[in-house]
């Protein structure tokens, strides 16, 4: 595994990455979270040893980055932001390149070389220089490179940037895949992927952890999560408030907006993780002859929760479907 301890870094007097603790295992793909400045991208380049922590422990398999880095860096693949390249040379160049300093000769450099053009979809562009490319392909030629070796361990800053939706789909079936035999940590700031292809999450707030957990557990964290919304016509409030509150794993009912034709509900459930919850206000319903045009439970919303962590509170606002969330981890 990658197991990071305590870690911290200064850029003068700014303290970038504030005691950062976790590790990741062979198997999981971990989602690097966090607004702009947060500290995500200095943590992977402390990870993969190209800056060196003020303080704390790095250790990638066997082998610890600060003792023994040569050994602990030839687990590691690399895709840095911004994806750096050398212009004048030709994309298989550049990957025959990568592999010669990665110890690969002959026969084994050329079948590395082969199978990485043919994992990033480079066929196309195979004999273009890189300056000849477009944003996307200097993109999957960088993360080509990180797996030319096919390494242990992936880090990678920002791996579907600059992306269209086709190609954006194909790397993160690419990383989902891979992160079936490899332990992989990518940064990211489209939500939707840790939900396609994380296994799990961290939230990375001015240097500090917040939050850590499988996408569903994150998105529990949502106050809404878990919660039954109903709409009722030719009920009065306080019918449905009263008959509601007789189900013993109802917490609370908050009205939403109340007319003299509907009643527009959201009921909270005592256990959040109670998966039956709908189908027994569903049953109270159905067995109190109310007529209803929506009956939904709400599965939180991630981009809600993420917005609810790092926000000042100053900035926090309500939303149409209730506060922000505001946690505490």
């Amino acid at each position: 595994m990658i197991k990071i301890e305590n870690l911290v870094k200064f850029f003068g007097p700014k303290k970038a990455v504030d005691n950062i603790s976790f590790t990741v295992s062979k198997g999981e793909v971990l989602g690097f979270l966090g607004p702009n400045g947060a500290g995500k991208s200095t943590t992977m380049r402390m990870i993969t040893g190209f800056i060196p922590p003020d303080s704390g422990n790095i250790q990638v398999g066997e082998f610890d980055m600060l003792n023994d880095p040569i050994r602990a860096k030839q687990l590691l693949g690399y895709l840095p932001e911004n994806a750096p390249l050398y212009a004048d040379m030709s994309v298989y160049g550049f990957l025959s390149f990568a592999a010669e300093l990665r110890g690969l000769r002959g026969a084994d450099r050329k079948k590395a070389v082969q199978e990485a053009i043919e994992t990033c979809f480079l066929e196309p562009v195979a004999h273009q220089t890189v300056d000849t490319l477009s944003k996307g392909y200097k993109h999957r030629a960088c993360f080509a490179q990180s797996i030319i070796h096919d390494p242990d361990y992936l880090i990678l800053d920002e791996p579907t940037d600059g992306l269209d939706p086709n190609q954006k789909h194909e790397v993160r079936s690419l990383i989902r895949n891979m992160g079936r035999r490899k332990a992989i940590i990518f940064s990211t700031h489209i939500l939707e992927e840790v939900l396609e292809v994380c296994t799990r999450a961290i939230i990375i707030d001015r240097g500090h952890i917040v939050a850590n957990g499988s996408p569903n557990e994150l998105k529990a964290m949502h106050p809404n999560f878990g919660s039954v919304r109903l709409n009722v016509y030719g009920v009065s409030e306080g019918d449905v408030r009263g008959k509601l509150n007789t189900l013993s794993q109802v917490e609370r009912v908050e009205v939403i907006q109340s007319t003299s034709e509907h009643v527009k509900v959201r009921v909270y459930p005592k256990d959040k993780k109670d998966e039956n919850f709908p189908a027994l206000v569903a049953d109270l319903v159905t067995k109190s002859g109310w007529k209803f045009d929506e009956l939904s439970m709400d599965k939180g919303r991630l981009d809600e929760v993420f917005r609810g962590i790092t926000l000042p509170d100053t900035v926090k606002k309500s939303t149409k479907e209730g506060p922000i969330v505001t946690v505490n981890v």
